[in-house]
């Protein structure tokens, strides 16, 4: 039974009729199409809080009861049982995989992380001190001029290829920009080490030793990346989708994501949380630090703690929080005075009734900055970990959205609040 909606013009009673979409899950959304030409009027929704601006079948949110799905499984159910590239085989085709298809895929990633060794030449080009997501979101796009087999967006295999492609060369390009800022040469990837294994391999070893692999920091890494894999349109993905529309090659839409989730508010975040411990300096502050965040006339934020989409305990948290101080306790951590900070202001904070109220409980960003601190990985690079988890979930929606033959390029509207029309005045009489 479907559901219609009618909105009227006050001021000439002209109705227009609207029908209501349901989803599988979740609420419905209202057709509004038909406004512009009957009304003459747009919507109106400032950071589209409030719009759905497409139909997908990859992933579900409900914020209100700390819910997330990954194809209809609930992903704490993949953090326990899968692996991050299991998860990216999911996201991507829509089932999880046989065995048969896994290693098939996991064959293909492995086959594919090197780089074309021009590439390489590339990070010569930029200063030392170049931030790392510069690098990734330039190599990237760069990558649209050497691999000319998967640029046709309308050939399935092109797009089975790219697929494969970027998600197993973005741990390798990730690394090559971190070696760089370090003034030390790159590190091949190795073929006999799994997909996390290997990343740690590639940004820890030098050539004059030999590197253990800490096990743990490697399954630390796969989780995280599991956590990251994607989460419905947000600001990086739907910037793919956005970008993609217009036809532009794969790689150009993957490096307008990267640029997008660059920012503070969004894969920033994590980042964001370890400069606020550092701000706080000792258990000692923090007390006056959350005074300071319940003033309302005191821009002091509390970093990583609230999301805008789940208002009730981020289901992610749930999980890392448990991963979090099996790494510190693992890595010998435990006594520094930044993890012991965070771990404090964690449990101040979730008995502050202030906090509770608002339901500002530790997100995935609070306890993800930790643990890339504890396994040994600079702030700058944060957010790179970050792009190369996400990278599944931009495949899945980019794909998602080409092979959609209604496919139309993304295209907001606006209300206008600039001069009405107005003469050009020669410059004598201005």
């Amino acid at each position: 039974m479907s559901t219609k909606y009618e909105l009227k013009n006050l001021a000439t009673s002209k109705a227009t009729q609207m029908d209501a979409i349901s989803g599988t899950i979740g609420p419905d959304v209202i057709n509004i199409a038909a406004l512009v030409k009957e009304q003459g009027v747009f919507t109106f929704d400032p950071g589209f809080m409030a719009t759905a601006s497409t139909e997908s079948k990859i992933t579900y949110i409900d914020g209100d009861a700390g819910v997330l799905l990954y194809r209809g499984y609930p992903v704490e159910q993949l953090a326990e049982k899968s692996s991050f590239l299991e998860v990216a085989t999911l996201l991507i085709t829509g089932s999880l995989p046989t065995k048969a298809q896994l290693d098939s895929f996991q064959h293909s990633i492995t086959r594919h992380t090197m780089v074309n060794e021009q590439l390489l030449r590339f990070y010569q080009g930029f200063h030392h001190d170049a931030h790392p997501m510069a690098m990734v979101s330039a190599i990237v796009a760069s990558m649209a001029a050497f691999y000319h087999d998967t640029t046709d967006i309308y050939d399935p295999r092109h797009r089975e290829i790219f697929a494969h492609r970027i998600i197993a060369k973005l741990p390798t390009i990730a690394a090559a920009a971190y070696k760089h800022s370090l003034g030390q040469p790159s590190v091949y990837p190795r073929n006999d080490l799994r997909y996390c294994a290997n990343l740690l391999n590639m940004m820890f070893s030098v050539p004059c030793e030999p590197y253990a692999i800490d096990p743990v920091a490697a399954e630390a890494l796969d989780l995280l990346f599991i956590l990251h894999a994607d989460h419905e349109q947000n600001a990086s993905t739907s910037t793919v989708r956005l970008a993609g529309s217009t036809g532009a090659n794969p790689y150009a839409a993957i490096s307008a994501g990267v640029s997008a989730l660059w920012g503070p508010a969004h894969g920033g975040a994590n980042e964001a949380v370890l400069d606020m411990l550092d701000s706080i300096g000792t258990v000692a502050n923090i007390d006056k630090f959350l005074a300071r965040v319940k003033d309302k006339n005191d821009s002091v934020r509390l970093m990583g703690f609230g999301h805008r989409v789940y208002k009730n305990f981020d289901p992610r948290a749930k999980i890392i929080r448990g991963m979090c101080y099996r790494v510190l306790e693992k890595l010998g951590k435990t006594d520094n005075p930044l993890f012991e900070l965070s771990l404090r202001l964690e449990e101040i904070a979730l008995k502050d009734d202030y906090f509770v109220s608002r339901k500002l409980y530790p997100n995935v960003d609070f306890y993800s900055g930790i643990i890339y601190s504890a396994l040994g990985i600079p702030r700058s690079m944060f957010t790179v970990m970050f792009a190369i988890a996400r990278t599944a979930g931009w495949v899945a929606h980019w794909q998602e959205m080409v092979s959609d033959p209604q496919m139309k390029i993304g295209r907001p509207r606006q209300l206008y609040t600039g001069p009405k029309r107005r003469d050009y005045l020669v410059i004598e009489k201005r």
